[in-house]
């Protein structure tokens, strides 16, 4: 019998955002996008695997502060980067990406005292640079989608 490998990480998805847009994120409330491209970044100590294959579904349950996001018909998930890891190293993360980009204040950090866990970028080669750079701070290994 082969026993499967159940990988845990970090990931930072990268979003895309068509068109200025206002959204209802659960309790957290309203928030107003604009254009452009945004880095959201996150952790799966269960399954990796399972976790990513989630975000890129249209068929979910609304958990999460980015399922509400990414519901929206103006996104679009179009990058993933992220490291294969036992640690905890999301809100390391998240601070090291914050440097670069613009915070979305309490966006995905409610379990947490970070300031966000989403950064908005100018565009889609910059918040990728940004996301790789990150994690090869943190002595990390970034890989892309179709690495998995």
């Amino acid at each position: 019998m082969v026993k499967k490998v159940i990988l845990k990480g970090t990931y930072c998805l990268i979003i895309h955002i068509c068109s200025d847009i206002t959204i209802q994120v659960g309790k957290l409330g309203s928030f107003d996008f604009g254009k452009g491209f945004y880095v959201y970044v996150g952790s799966a100590l269960n399954s990796l695997e399972s976790r990513l294959k989630r975000h890129l579904s249209d068929d979910k349950k609304l958990f999460w502060h980015v399922d509400y996001l990414l519901a929206d018909l103006n996104v679009e998930l179009v990058e993933i980067v992220f490291a294969v890891d036992n640690g905890k190293w999301e809100c390391a993360l998240a601070s090291e990406v914050g440097m670069e980009g613009v915070g979305i204040k309490g966006f995905g950090c409610s379990d947490c005292k970070c300031s966000s866990h989403l950064f908005k970028f100018d565009d889609l080669d910059g918040s990728v640079g940004v996301c790789i750079n990150s994690f090869k701070k943190l002595l990390l290994e970034p890989k892309k989608l179709e690495d998995l």
